[in-house]
């Protein structure tokens, strides 16, 4: 079910074919279809309702009104529970979920309506403050509250566990920290001890190469009471530094015990395994905390630990009940990332199974050969056509090593060593980048978006939330948009421009931009650019990069960003980026700086709308795994990474390794084909998950790649993956014009990275969004304003060649690919941005800025 008006009407002209019936007019079948989507909202909203009691609906109308105890509306305070990581903040979110269930309403619900219909309700809810439901007749506006209700049940669960997952991951790196801190602090006390120990042995030395007594000469050179001395002191420093991890983590027991016992008491925990320990083990600290008893009995359940983690917890007379509890927890946060625990009520911790189609979806999909994958439905076929191509491809590359015929590389020792590729662009092109560079027109950027808007209409993506209506006010939306992009916010924006006020841009913001209209937007320009003549000079649109662009959070937002040492000291979040190979964005992501970019590299190809088919990917090392190649090679796509460190990187073969005695050094383990046969249908299922979009690829990655031990699955996709990272080395190591063309493709990437710093300058270019979704509005306004440029950039590129062609000027192509449209000098980013200026523009383009040749030449 849908809501999109062309649906509608399509469906009703379908209708009356199907009838015989002579069709409407236009504006009939339109007041038909407005009739008809009123019609099923209300039967939706009925449905929703129907069967709550009275004195329910009652109260949900209450949490409308300002509660004297928080002052402010429950419905307000539920939908802003706090996202920065901290105990506090982990107990919010559990006295919310307590609150909703005091509500009492089924979760099930969900299910008596149309997803599509539930979507949109989830749409229209979170677009809607308080004081507007309250304008709502009593069916809209208890619908809503209810709607809101169940996905806010899942949502804070949702985001109590990531919380969880956060505290117990931080509560190890800042015992790591402490850890060396301390080795830090002490290095004078350190020095020392290694300047006594030396004295020591020189002692001992000289007494027996002049056979002396070993006793006497040592207390004459170092002293034997300097030494007694010192053996607490060293008993100290060893001690601190054989200290473990949880014994560590468990000096911040105090913290921990501020949130544990809210977190396992608020949430059902359930396991695949029968009888599991750590589900035993989270039962007995629940009892513990209900009955607040400090102490462990005698006997606890321990499977679930590692026998280090069990030494230390058993190792004195009682077990140890901080270092037992926070082991517990430790392998609970592991458990939960892996999927292989997971939460009643949750939405993202369920199990894998869950997360794919169903199998009864898949298999009707595979009997009709419908899958679409690039890979055979027999495992043993195409594990047969890779065994022949691996060897053919090895033995080949070994044999071209040996005769020293690859191009670029060098067989050193048994060792295959990569010259770095030199770069290719032309003398002329920095003179001819810098005369079209000057005739670009001056603009300022408000100009710039509208006149983009007019080629291509990218505004009107920003459909009403419920009505489906365009942006009345277009300049208000560019606004929304510009303030998002520019990191300058919706009320400083307001104040710096001329024509909008903030209340303007608010309702634009709040009833027209979401993540799915930005989305929309997004396609709607890139598409624009990639059908324009001059795009292809860089690319046909069948390849893409990838790479993430880290931007540091200040003020609260520091709370909710990561620390990754590569980026310094500093938090903050990283934005990645899909960029087409004409330079077209499609898909933009928030992600922590310390998570691993390969699990997010499948997501932008399939997170977007434009037209373009990609069928080649390349990244940075950061993005590639050997589950991501697996799964590269499972939905038909190439995967081409630029790997550091590749000559330290092995060949995976079927063969034994002195079948290819030249590549000796590069041989590592074997391919377990068995275990690639046993759950071949199972990856096709993730593969074909994918591909329909029943799954988001992040999701699977990071649940497949965070267990300690692998699951089967995971396993089997590795060894795939093996596979296809051998012949993509082989491939690399023999093909020149391959490793030149992932370098231009990730050239244009970090090229365009310069670019987005220059437009997200305000607020020194720093975050200060706490929450994801605030922070996402920031990636793609970004994106969509950078995308904007880049096509007004290459409009006005075009226009200049032609007008120095018309001059007489013989401008190859082999140049022009070279001049990319992400110069940004003409633009003026800063200032009081002017919103409602009108612009006569003749044939509706700016006249171009002639280079003095032409200018005397006219």
């Amino acid at each position: 079910m849908s809501d999109d008006g062309g649906a509608i009407a399509s469906a009703t002209v379908a209708m009356f074919r199907e009838r015989g019936s002579l069709l409407p007019a236009i504006d009939t079948i339109e007041r038909i279809g407005l009739a008809a989507r009123a019609i099923a909202r209300r039967r939706a909203e009925r449905a929703l309702i129907e069967e709550i009691s009275g004195a329910t609906l009652q109260s949900l109308d209450k949490l409308l009104e300002v509660d004297p105890a928080i002052s402010q509306t429950r419905f307000h305070w539920l939908r802003s529970a706090p996202d920065a990581p901290g105990a506090s903040n982990l107990v919010g979110l559990t006295e919310r979920i307590a609150f909703l269930r005091t509500l009492e309403i089924d979760p099930t619900l969900q299910a008596r309506i149309s997803s599509g219909r539930w979507d949109q309700m989830i749409r229209e809810g979170n677009a809607t403050p308080a004081w507007l439901a309250n304008d709502f007749n009593a069916s809209r506006r208890h619908a809503l509250i209810v709607a809101q209700i169940i996905k806010l049940g899942q949502k804070l669960t949702d985001d109590a566990v990531s919380m969880f997952i956060k505290l117990t991951g931080r509560l190890f790196s800042q015992a790591n920290n402490r850890k060396k801190q301390r080795h830090m602090d002490c290095r004078p006390d350190t020095a020392k001890a290694l300047r006594m120990f030396l004295d020591t042995i020189t002692a001992l030395q000289s007494a027996n190469d002049y056979g002396r007594n070993a006793l006497e000469v040592l207390d004459q050179e170092v002293g034997w009471h300097r030494l007694l001395r010192m053996k607490p002191e060293l008993e100290s420093m060893v001690d601190d530094n054989e200290a473990s991890p949880l014994t560590l983590a468990a000096e911040q027991y105090a913290t921990v015990n501020k949130y544990a016992g809210a977190f396992l008491q608020t949430f059902t925990f359930r396991s695949a395994r029968r009888h599991d320990p750590l589900l035993a083990a989270i039962s007995l600290l629940k009892r513990l905390y209900a009955e607040k008893r400090r102490t462990l009995p005698d006997r606890v359940p321990v499977t679930h630990l590692s026998q280090t983690d069990r030494r230390l917890i058993l190792g004195q007379e009682k077990p140890d009940r901080r270092l037992y509890e926070i082991a517990t927890l430790a392998a609970l946060r592991d458990r939960l990332r892996s999927a292989d625990i997971w939460v009643d009520g949750s939405r993202s911790f369920r199990p894998i199974d869950e997360h794919l189609m169903p199998r009864s979806t898949f298999t009707i999909l595979k009997d009709e050969d419908r899958l679409g994958l690039g890979v055979q439905e027999d495992g043993a076929a195409w594990l047969t056509e890779a065994r022949q191509m691996l060897d053919f491809n090895l033995k080949r590359l070994a044999h071209r090593a040996r005769s020293g015929r690859l191009e670029g590389v060098r067989l050193e020792a048994g060792t295959l060593i990569v010259t770095p590729t030199a770069g290719e662009v032309p003398v002329a092109v920095e003179e001819l980048n810098a005369e079209i560079s000057d005739m670009y027109p001056l603009v300022e950027v408000p100009d710039l978006l509208r006149e983009v808007h007019e080629w291509t209409g990218f505004a009107d993506c920003f459909t009403h939330v419920r009505t489906g209506d365009t942006p009345r006010n277009v300049s208000a939306m560019l606004a929304g948009v510009l303030a998002d992009a520019t990191n300058l916010g919706p009320k400083r924006m307001a104040s710096a421009s001329k024509g909008i006020s903030a209340h303007q841009i608010s309702w634009m913001r709040t009833f027209h931009a979401r993540s799915e209209t930005y989305r929309a937007a997004q396609a709607c320009v890139t598409d624009a650019h990639t059908r324009h003549p001059h795009s292809r000079l860089w690319g046909n649109g069948t390849t893409s990069s990838s790479d993430g662009q880290f931007f540091r959070a200040s003020d609260r937002a520091a709370k909710r960003g990561d620390i990754n040492l590569h980026y310094g000291s500093e938090p903050g979040s990283k934005f990645y980026s899909h960029l087409s190979d004409q330079y077209g964005y499609f898909s933009i992501l928030p992600i922590s700086p310390t998570e691993s970019e390969a699990a997010y590299v499948l997501d932008g190809l399939f997170d977007q709308d434009t037209i373009l088919e990609i069928q080649e990917h390349f990244t940075d090392t950061g993005g590639a795994s050997d589950h991501v190649f697996g799964l590269f090679a499972l939905i038909g796509k190439r995967f081409a990474p630029r790997l550091r460190n590749l000559k330290d990187r092995k060949f995976h073969t079927f063969e034994k390794g002195d079948a290819y005695p030249a590549l000796s050094n590069h041989i590592g383990a074997p391919i377990n084909t068995t275990l690639i046969l046993d759950h071949w249908d199972d990856l096709l299922h993730l593969a074909a998950s994918i591909t329909t979009r029943a799954v988001v690829p992040s999701t699977i990655l990071k649940k497949l790649s965070a267990s300690p031990k692998e699951s089967q699955l995971a396993k089997a996709l590795r060894e795939l993956g093996r596979i296809e990272r051998s012949l993509f080395m082989i491939e690399w190591y023999s093909n020149s014009t391959l490793r030149r063309r992932c370098q231009a493709g990730l050239n244009k990437g970090e090229a365009a990275h310069k670019l987005k710093r220059a437009v997200f300058f305000h607020e020194r270019g720093e975050l200060r969004d706490r929450s994801f979704e605030s922070q996402a509005f920031r990636a793609s306004g970004l994106n969509l304003v950078v995308s904007a440029i880049v096509h007004w950039n290459t409009v006005y590129l075009d226009r200049a060649v032609k007008e120095l062609k018309r001059a007489g000027r013989n401008i190859p192509e082999s140049l022009l690919r070279h001049i990319s449209p992400l110069s940004w000098e003409h633009i003026n980013l800063t200032g009081i941005y002017t919103w409602d200026s009108e612009q006569h523009l003749p044939e509706g383009f700016r006249s171009l800025r002639l280079p003095a040749g032409l200018r005397r030449a006219a």
